[in-house]
């Protein structure tokens, strides 16, 4: 059986939560924070990142997008079927998730790659943060045209959403003036499969 590294406050908790809905075989491994730096997991990932899917031959799948979509590939429904319109709109979704807005995290989780003095890393988060601001904007607009869920109807960009959701949290930015993304946290954390995904992750709803 496959099993899924994860770590709470990670964006594996996408994955997580879409191995929940699928009900799929497969294991979630919670690692402790700073275990993914150590040697036993950079065996398994050498990036020291979650997630990692590690396969019984020893494979090792990484990328919370990539592990989706073998996800959906592998076990989805017709609920996640891949060959469809929702399923190309889902792949688009994601991409715009984890390599722009995930990507513009950074230099909130990591500022001290981007400047050395502090009145410098003030200013990198400043810009960081208004160019979160813009993608919350837009993610709230499209969520709130498309109804319940991002894409209209369920699919793995609302783990990924979900994760942003959260994130937000930890900047000077609210939810509160997003409301449609709001009400989507809201929804999500009353799913007992999400709330599975949390438990296993040691995490709570917020």
């Amino acid at each position: 059986m496959p099993t899924l590294y994860t770590m709470p406050g990670t964006c594996s908790l996408a994955p997580n939560i879409a191995v929940a809905w699928l009900d799929a075989p497969v294991t979630v491994e919670n690692l402790a924070y700073g275990d993914h730096k150590k040697d036993a997991y950079l065996a398994i990932n050498p990036k020291g990142q979650v997630p990692a899917l590690r396969f019984e031959d020893g494979d090792v799948l990484t990328e919370a997008a990539a592990i989706l979509a073998w996800l959906g590939a592998t076990h989805g429904t017709a609920d996640f079927a891949r060959d469809t319109v929702l399923g190309r709109k889902e792949a688009e979704a994601l991409s715009y998730m984890t390599s722009e807005v995930h990507a513009d995290y950074a230099p909130h989780f990591a500022v001290q790659a981007y400047a050395d003095s502090e009145s410098a890393q003030a200013e990198v988060k400043r810009h960081a943060y208004e160019m979160l601001n813009n993608h919350y904007r837009r993610l709230d607009d499209t969520l709130g045209a498309a109804g319940d869920f991002y894409l209209g109807e369920r699919s793995f960009a609302d783990p990924y959403l979900y994760v942003l959701t959260r994130w937000i949290d930890q900047t000077p930015l609210s939810l509160d003036d997003f409301p449609a993304l709001a009400a989507f946290r809201k929804r999500m954390q009353a799913d007992p499969a999400v709330q599975q995904a949390l438990a296993r992750q040691n995490m709570e709803p917020l």
